[in-house]
């Protein structure tokens, strides 16, 4: 080897350049899985009281349905313009914004008097947290970028620790028969205030993601289209549709799961919300070990099997007999759908950027649009276990549409030093 092409490879404490660079942007790295735990943790929290929500409105099936489809319209509105507004204000600033404004909605979610101001705050919720979502994944592009490494299915897995850690104490808040009202209310604060110490940890990414902007806008195929359209390939769209039927597959389990305990399995609010906990540490241990199963099957294969995984764990969960096979059938579930969003995620960035991480992200939260609706109107009609048969067949569409988020090695100029 050449010494001059030696040294350039070296970083200047004489170890190599990605190494170095890696241990810089460790503090961010750890700061952006945080934020990522913060998510998943207000979200499970959310979830792990929705029988009790239920209860206390008296609400059907039905109207529980439409009012989550708040949720998702809500994420719709925003998500397709939070690239621009990352690219323009940094994604720490979209981040500190939209998270908040999360954390504040929770706690109303806990006194709402009707299912009708439940779907408004549903709506808010939604929007504050899928614009959230985006601005956390474009953050954790730009570090993993600039320190060389693959970590976004690390940040994917701080999001399911986070939601177990929320999902339990849920658990243990029902079976304590604590007031939801004080237990959103806390639980916001909390977040709340580990959010804004992260967030000081975050890089500044304004300069960067504004020349990504400029210079997709300038590409010589962007025509008259530019910005968000622009992106939208029938390749990316495929993509995108990955993500929509592993949001149905994983909102589903959000949704109904503990429901299905409750209903068809006539198990306790407690017992139900510890099988989501099951669920969402299923789907934890999967994405922690997606590195290492996607470098050994490659990305399709390990998306086609996670499809007929996360299938079979909704048949069994369905069909089975007791409460045993519904946490099995949970625990293949959660194991199936993990891999499929960071790995559709990343598909996303290689071919567009942060507009494409939002253009896929933004396709991907029709799952949260359709699903519940879809799952609540014909549970009205045939019962919800089988209603659950839609995530079975989201299942078997991801393992058709896989080789979409087969990995392009897409050229990209190095990301300015960390500021």
């Amino acid at each position: 080897m050449n010494p001059e092409d030696a040294d350039a490879r070296m970083g200047s404490s004489g170890v190599p350049a990605v190494l170095d660079r890696a241990r810089e942007m460790r503090r961010p790295a750890i700061a952006t899985g945080l934020v990522f735990a913060m998510s998943g943790f207000l979200f499970a929290t959310w979830v792990s009281r929705l029988p009790a929500t239920r209860d206390r409105l008296e609400a059907s099936s039905g109207e529980l349905g439409t009012a989550l489809l708040m949720a998702g319209l809500g994420s719709l509105v925003i998500m397709p313009i939070t690239g621009r507004l990352c690219g323009r204000y940094g994604s720490r600033a979209v981040v500190t914004v939209q998270a908040l404004a999360a954390c504040a909605v929770l706690a109303t979610l806990s006194v709402v008097p009707s299912v009708v101001v439940l779907g408004a705050a549903l709506f808010l919720f939604g929007m504050f947290f899928g614009s959230w979502d985006v601005a956390m994944n474009v953050h954790g592009s730009e570090v993993e970028q600039r320190a060389g490494r693959d970590w976004m299915p690390r940040y994917h897995g701080a999001w399911s620790v986070g939601g177990i850690a929320g999902a339990g104490t849920g658990a243990l808040a029902a079976r304590l028969d604590v007031p939801v009202p004080a237990h959103f209310l806390a639980i916001a604060l909390a977040c709340a205030g580990m959010l804004l110490w992260a967030l000081t940890s975050f890089v500044d990414d304004r300069a960067h993601l504004s020349q990504l902007q400029r210079r997709h806008d300038e590409r010589p195929d962007a025509g008259s289209a530019k910005g968000r359209g622009s992106v939208l390939t029938p390749v990316l769209v495929t993509i995108g549709l990955v993500t929509l039927c592993s949001t149905m597959i994983e909102g589903s389990a959000n949704d109904w799961l503990a429901l299905l305990l409750i209903d068809e399995r006539g198990v306790s609010q407690g017992a139900a919300a510890g099988g989501f906990t099951v669920f969402a540490l299923a789907m934890a241990i999967s994405r922690f070990s997606g590195t290492w199963v996607i470098s050994l099957l490659g990305r399709a294969r390990t998306i086609r099997l996670g499809g007929l995984t996360s299938a079979a764990g909704v048949a069994i969960a369905i069909f089975g007999p007791g409460a045993a096979s519904a946490y099995l059938g949970a625990v293949l579930w959660g194991l199936g759908v993990a891999v499929m969003f960071p790995a559709a995620m990343s598909a996303g960035g290689e071919l567009g950027g942060p507009d494409g991480i939002a253009a896929v992200s933004t396709i991907g939260y029709g799952g949260f649009l359709v699903g519940p609706p879809l799952i609540g109107l014909l549970a009205e009609h045939v019962g919800l276990d089988r209603a659950l048969l839609v995530p079975l067949v989201a299942g078997v569409t991801v393992m058709v549409l896989a080789p979409a988020v087969r990995p392009r090695h897409v050229p990209v100029e190095p990301a300015p030093a960390a500021v």
